[in-house]
C-alpha cells in the first residue's frame, strides 16, 4: 500500500493507492491549515486509514506533492533573505527581474566570480563579506548565493557559503547547485526564491513526517518536485524551489494514470490558482526555459505549466470603474464566508443580518477578519500593528468594526501580505453553494453574502446585480470564461503561437457567440481534463465554450495525490566541455575545472564524474537501483573547411522507482 498526501490551498488530500492491483482503495480530505499544517495533514491521514480500514503496517511509502511552494511565489509570501552577488555590477538587478525577486530584500555585492573558462576575474573578499553578512543577518532567514560563471567554477559561491554559515548558521542557497546553465542574473531569481521557500517547505516535511511516526506509519517519505518527479524529503529540504508546480505536475501524472489519456489538456482548479498543461503521448511537457510562477522565470526543470490565480476560494471584486456588473476574480485567496460560517455561525450570520439592513453598502461589506493563534499573534507584534489586532478582540472580527481608518486598513493589507491575518470574503465558492452546484459549507451564509455583494455600486451608481442569484451566476460566468481563456492560451503556446493570442479581437469575437456572418469554429483537438473538488461545477462549462471534449475523472478530486504515489525518481546531472584554446579541452563538473588535450579522454572524465555524482544523488533521493541515459550536445564551427569544436554539453540522466528500503 502506498499512501499519497497533497497539500493544496485549500484542501489536502490523502489517497491509499494499491500499487499491485493498481487500484485506487481510498479517498479522503481535510481542509489546509494554514496557521499550524500538522492539523489538516493529521485529518486527512487519519480519514483516509479510517476509509481504507486497513493497517498501517501495510503503508510501505508514503509521497506529498503541494502548492504551498507555489502559492507562496503567486502570493508574494515567501521569507525574506538576502542575496550575495559576485562578480556582477548593481545594475544586474535590472535583469532577468532580478529586483522584483529581491522585493525590498538586501543584496550584496563583491568582486570575483570566474570567466567562462572558470578562470577567477578577481580576489574573493571574505572580510568585506562577513561585514555584510552580519549587518544584515538580523532581517532574514537565509541566504541566496550567486557568482558570475559559477557553472564554470563554484569556488567563490562555495567560500561565500562557508563566510554564512559560520557568522549565521542560516540556510545558504547556491545557485550553481539548482542549475548547471549559464545565465547568471536568472540563476540569482532562482536561488532567491529557492531562499524564500526553504523555511516554508522544511516545514511541511517536518510536519509531514511527525504526523505519520505518530500514528505509525514508518515508511520512507517521497515529495514530487515541479517535473513530476519524485524525490525523498532529505534530498527536497535544500532545493525546495524543484517543489514549485508540484502539485500540478502530480495532477498531470495522476490525469494521465486515472484517464488513460495519451493526449490531453489538463486544468487543475484549486483553492488559490488553476494549472493548465498539456499532456502527449502520456507524458506532460517539461519546459526548456524553466518554471515560471508568480512572474518570476526560474531555472527549474518543471511541466510546462500556465499557472493562474483563478480558484475557488479566489476574491470576487467589482471593476469600480466599469458600469453594470463587470467581475474581477483573484489572485488573491480568502476564505468563501459559506466556509467560515460553518466554524463562527453566530458571527458570520449576525454581519451579514445587520449589514444586509443598511441603506447604504459600505467597503467592508461581507468582509471579515481571521487571525489564528489570535493571543501569541498579538503577543508578537507592536504598535500599530498590534493596535489592529487587539482591536478584533478575538480570532474572528467583522472587518467594518474593526478598521475604523485608512491607516488601519493598510496596516491590514500587510498584515495579509505576511500571513499574520486572513480575510474572508464572497469567492466563486460561495456563489456555486447558491446556484447548487457545492453543497459543502452553508448555503444560507452563501446566499446572504452574495445578497450583500450584489447591493454594491457601479460607476454609475446602479446596484451591481438584482439579487444573490444573478451575482452568483455571473461569478460563475466569469470564471468560466476566465478558465477558457486561459486553457486556450496554454494551447495556443503548445502550437507555437503567443499566449496573448487569445486576446485577439477574432479569437474573443468566436467566444462571446458575436459573429453572424462569418462562421469560425474554435476549439481544442484533445480532451479538456478536469481536475480539482470544484472541477465538475466549472469545468464542463469550460468545455462547452471552447467545443472540447469534457472528461472529468473518478478520483478528479483527489488526483494529486493518486500522481504523487505513480510517478518516479528522475535526476539529471550535467556539464560543458569549454575549449579556450586548440588543443585543450576543459571540463567544468567539479569544484575545480580539468583540463584535458583529447576531447575523448574529456567526455570521459565527465561522464565518469557526473555518474557518480548521479549516483550519490539517487542513492539520497530514494532510489539507488536506477538505470541511466546519456546525452551529448556538442557546438562547433567551420573554419578553413574544418570543424572546429566550440563547446559541448553533457547530460547523464538516471530513472528508478522509491525503494521502500532505502530512502
Amino acid at each position: 500500500m502506498l499512501l499519497g498526501i497533497d497539500t493544496g490551498g485549500t484542501y489536502t488530500d490523502a489517497v491509499l493507492y494499491d500499487e499491485t492491483h493498481l487500484a485506487v482503495v481510498a479517498t479522503a480530505k481535510a481542509p489546509t491549515t494554514h496557521h499550524d499544517l500538522s492539523i489538516g495533514i493529521c485529518g486527512a491521514i487519519d480519514a483516509v486509514l479510517a476509509a481504507a480500514g486497513l493497517p498501517v503496517e501495510r503503508i510501505e511509502l508514503v509521497s506529498l506533492s503541494t502548492t504551498l511552494a507555489t502559492n507562496a511565489l503567486v502570493e508574494g509570501k515567501g521569507r525574506p533573505v538576502a542575496a550575495i552577488i559576485i562578480g556582477f555590477d548593481a545594475d544586474v538587478v535590472e535583469r532577468a527581474g532580478l529586483a522584483e525577486a529581491l522585493a525590498g530584500d538586501p543584496a550584496v555585492f563583491l568582486p570575483g566570480g570566474h570567466d567562462p573558462h572558470g578562470n577567477p576575474l578577481a580576489p574573493f573578499d571574505a572580510e568585506r563579506l562577513a561585514v555584510e553578512v552580519a549587518g544584515v543577518a538580523d532581517r532574514v532567514e537565509a541566504f541566496a548565493v550567486t557568482a558570475q560563471f559559477s557553472v564554470r567554477n563554484p569556488e567563490h559561491e562555495l567560500a561565500a557559503a562557508e563566510v554564512v554559515r559560520r557568522i549565521t548558521g542560516k540556510p545558504v542557497t547556491l545557485s550553481h547547485h539548482l542549475s548547471a546553465r549559464l545565465n547568471g542574473p536568472k540563476r540569482a531569481v532562482t536561488a532567491i526564491l529557492n531562499a524564500r521557500l526553504i523555511s516554508i517547505i522544511d516545514g511541511l516535511v517536518h510536519t509531514t513526517e511527525t504526523a505519520l511516526l505518530d500514528r505509525g506509519v514508518h515508511a520512507p517519505l517521497m515529495v514530487v518536485r515541479g517535473d513530476g518527479s519524485l524525490v525523498s524529503a532529505a534530498f527536497v529540504r535544500d532545493r525546495p524551489i524543484e517543489t514549485i508546480l508540484s502539485g500540478p505536475a502530480a495532477s498531470l501524472v495522476g490525469a494521465a494514470h486515472l484517464t488513460g489519456f495519451s493526449d490531453a489538456i489538463v486544468a487543475d482548479i484549486g483553492g488559490t490558482t488553476t494549472d493548465i498543461a498539456v499532456l502527449r503521448d502520456g507524458v506532460p511537457t517539461v519546459s526548456p526555459e524553466g518554471a515560471q510562477v508568480g512572474g518570476h522565470q526560474t531555472m527549474v526543470s518543471a511541466v510546462a505549466m500556465h499557472t493562474h490565480g483563478l480558484g475557488g476560494d479566489s476574491r470576487v471584486r467589482h471593476d469600480e470603474r466599469a458600469a453594470g456588473c463587470v467581475l474581477v476574480i483573484g489572485p488573491r485567496r480568502v476564505i468563501p464566508v459559506c466556509q467560515l460560517a460553518v466554524d463562527e455561525p453566530a458571527l458570520v450570520h449576525g454581519m451579514l443580518d445587520q449589514q444586509l439592513t443598511h441603506v447604504m453598502p459600505g467597503e467592508l461589506d461581507g468582509v471579515l477578519l481571521v487571525a489564528e493563534r489570535y493571543d501569541e499573534r498579538v503577543a508578537s507584534l507592536e504598535g500599530i500593528e498590534q493596535a489592529v489586532l487587539r482591536a478584533m478582540g478575538g480570532r474572528v472580527a467583522v472587518a467594518a468594526t474593526a478598521l475604523g481608518t485608512l491607516q488601519q486598513r493598510r496596516v491590514m493589507e500587510r498584515l495579509v501580505q505576511r500571513g499574520v491575518l486572513q480575510i474572508a470574503a464572497f469567492t466563486p465558492t460561495d456563489a456555486s453553494h447558491v446556484l447548487g452546484l457545492q453543497s459543502t459549507y452553508d448555503t444560507s451564509a452563501a446566499r446572504k453574502a452574495a445578497t450583500l455583494f450584489a447591493r454594491g455600486r457601479d460607476r454609475l451608481g446602479a446596484c451591481i446585480a438584482e439579487d444573490a442569484t444573478e451575482v452568483a451566476e455571473a461569478t460563475v460566468r466569469t470564471l468560466v470564461r476566465r478558465s477558457a481563456e486561459a486553457v486556450l492560451a496554454a494551447a495556443f503556446v503548445r502550437d507555437g503561437l503567443a499566449a496573448d493570442t487569445v486576446a485577439q479581437p477574432v479569437v474573443q469575437a468566436v467566444l462571446d457567440r458575436r459573429l453572424q456572418v462569418v462562421q469560425l469554429d474554435l476549439g481544442l483537438s484533445a480532451p479538456l481534463v478536469g481536475l480539482g473538488a470544484s472541477a465538475a461545477a466549472y469545468y464542463p462549462q469550460v468545455a462547452a465554450l471552447l467545443g472540447a471534449q469534457s472528461c472529468i475523472p473518478p478520483h478528479a478530486d483527489v488526483a494529486n495525490a493518486v500522481g504523487a504515489v505513480v510517478g518516479r525518481v528522475r535526476l539529471a546531472r550535467e556539464c560543458v566541455v569549454s575549449a579556450p584554446t586548440a588543443g585543450q579541452f576543459v571540463v567544468h563538473a567539479s569544484e575545480a575545472p580539468a583540463v584535458f588535450v583529447h576531447l575523448d579522454a574529456a567526455r570521459a572524465f565527465a561522464r565518469e564524474h557526473l555518474l557518480v555524482a548521479l549516483s550519490a544523488d539517487m542513492v539520497t533521493a530514494g532510489a539507488p537501483v536506477f538505470e541511466t541515459r546519456e546525452e551529448w550536445h556538442e557546438t562547433s564551427v567551420e573554419l578553413s573547411g574544418l570543424d572546429l569544436f566550440v563547446e559541448g554539453r553533457m547530460v547523464l540522466v538516471a530513472s528508478g522507482r522509491p525503494d521502500v528500503h532505502s530512502v
